[in-house]
């Protein structure tokens, strides 16, 4: 019986830690989403130039200055990095199961300090975006990866938690992203931005190559049993080499014809991909978490592009970039932290998760929707900074679900199918359709109103998810 078998492993690093892997891989996702930040900023996105009746004009500033995009092309910059998210989530996923998932890590981040680096060079809206696209596939080889080590690692008593700091990078980098990039864009030049994001993560891209890894749950030791076969496959290379030296011409190509059809065709994984991607597909409890993160990230998406935006012209801040970035990092770390902790504290089931992201949501979508209603500043940022903690409050439970509504071995795909969808159902396409919406109606006020009203169809699909839970899938 399985149950009866000791599965292999490979002999813990020294220095590798869990409490280490969690450090790195939060660094690693502040980064990404300081990039995020960095590029919704005022200071690197800027704005058109404008001019007044008397025909006197200003000239643009940042990355729409200088380009001359309009509202629609702005927010494609966005969404851009969606096209290599979505091609190089799956694949890294699916090459988790044979291949040593730092490496793969190590491969993406190099591809991502590539690209942000050429973000720094690129000379029209054409060519930052094509930087843009590529990269997402920095992102799609960690995102898929990150969880599954995180959960795999953490205490039993904390595994929320965890997973709660891990995901708190994301409103933390954010905002991090929109005071650096206003820094920079105000001190320096909008470019520096991406160059000096390129050298940070640098380290940590070659980190991916050099480190010696902890094992995936539900998946073969990549030192051990990978090893072994990959000794074994060298030896039996030479002596199909020395064999093969010693056939007739005609039986050595028809020998190396079937062996290239063999490497070329893996009908097997293929097989494998389209069986674990059915088993994601019916899992009910699954797809009815990825629908409400779908509805809320169309939301958070577009916030977090234009918020500096939209609150500069619609209360006037002159310091939309600091306020904003302000306020979302103690938000978030506050929110993402307390999701995480209140989970663990009601104890860390799917039931559970689903009432406190339902619950989190629906509050904190009158907050939000109520603040954008005062026309004084002061009320509008108190009752948006409550509404802002309670939808971050989201993030651990959120991902609880997606890593244990479905088998260990699935956990890396669940992970990617999830970051796809919320991106191409969710923030990719809000971006850029809220610019479209302003330019049509040109009042921030009632493009935000409407916008913030999306949060109560996620609260009531997460409801839905209470019900549709069943006790296969009360997993801890």
């Amino acid at each position: 019986m399985a149950s009866s078998l000791v599965p292999l492993s490979a002999p813990h690093p020294s220095w590798f830690t869990p409490k280490r892997l969690l450090v790195i891989f939060c660094v690693i996702n502040m980064l990404n989403y300081v990039d995020r930040g960095t590029i919704a900023s005022n200071g690197v996105n800027g704005s058109l130039g404008t001019c007044t009746s008397s025909g006197t004009c200003t000239s643009g500033s940042g990355i729409q200055g200088e380009f001359n995009l309009n509202n629609f092309e702005d927010g494609v910059l966005s969404s851009a990095f969606m096209v290599g998210l979505l091609v190089a989530s799956p694949i890294f996923a699916s090459l988790s199961k044979s291949v040593n998932p730092f490496r793969l890590i190590g491969v993406g981040l190099s591809v991502w300090t590539l690209a942000t680096a050429g973000c720094g060079f690129s000379f029209n809206f054409w060519s930052i975006t094509i930087c843009r696209m590529v990269v997402g596939v920095g992102e799609a080889s960690f995102i898929s990866l990150a969880a599954p080590f995180i959960d795999d690692n953490a205490p039993i008593a904390q595994k929320t938690a965890w997973l709660a700091i891990f995901y708190m990078c994301i409103p933390t980098g954010y905002a991090l992203g929109y005071v650096y990039g206003g820094l920079v864009g105000t001190y320096l030049n909008w470019r520096f931005a991406f160059w000096v994001e390129a050298i940070l993560m640098l380290p940590f891209a070659v980190l991916g190559f050099v480190m010696k890894p902890l094992n995936l749950k539900g998946f073969a030791p990549a030192e051990s049993k990978q090893a072994l076969i990959s000794e074994e496959t060298d030896v039996q290379e030479v002596q199909d080499a020395l064999n093969d030296s010693a056939k007739p011409t005609k039986e050595k190509f028809s020998h190396m014809f079937s062996k290239m059809k063999c490497t070329c065709i893996d009908l097997n994984q293929f097989s494998r991909f389209i069986k674990d991607m059915k088993a994601l597909l019916v899992d009910k409890v699954y797809v009815v978490n990825v629908l409400g993160y779908c509805a809320y990230n169309f939301v958070l998406g577009a916030y977090s592009y234009w918020g500096p935006k939209a609150g500069y012209k619609i209360y006037n801040m002159s310091d939309a970039d600091l306020i904003f970035g302000g306020i979302t990092i103690v938000c978030g770390i506050l929110g993402t932290l307390a999701g995480g902790y209140v989970l663990d504290l009601m104890k860390s089931t799917i039931p559970n998760a689903f009432k406190l992201l339902s619950v989190t949501t629906f509050f904190g979508a009158i907050f939000c929707f109520t603040a954008f209603c005062f026309q004084n500043m002061y009320a509008f940022l108190a009752f948006f900074s409550v509404g802002e903690l309670l939808v971050f409050a989201i993030q651990g439970p959120v991902n609880y679900i997606c890593l244990h509504c479905v088998n260990p071995s699935l956990r890396p795909l669940s992970m990617a199918i999830s970051t796809v969808s919320i991106h191409i159902f969710g923030d990719v396409p809000s971006s850029p359709l809220v610019g479209v919406l302003q330019d049509a109606i040109n009042n921030w006020r009632e493009t935000s109103l409407i916008l913030t009203s999306i949060l109560f169809p996620a609260a009531g699909i997460w409801f839905t998810g209470i019900l549709t839970c069943h006790v296969g899938h009360l997993k801890h």
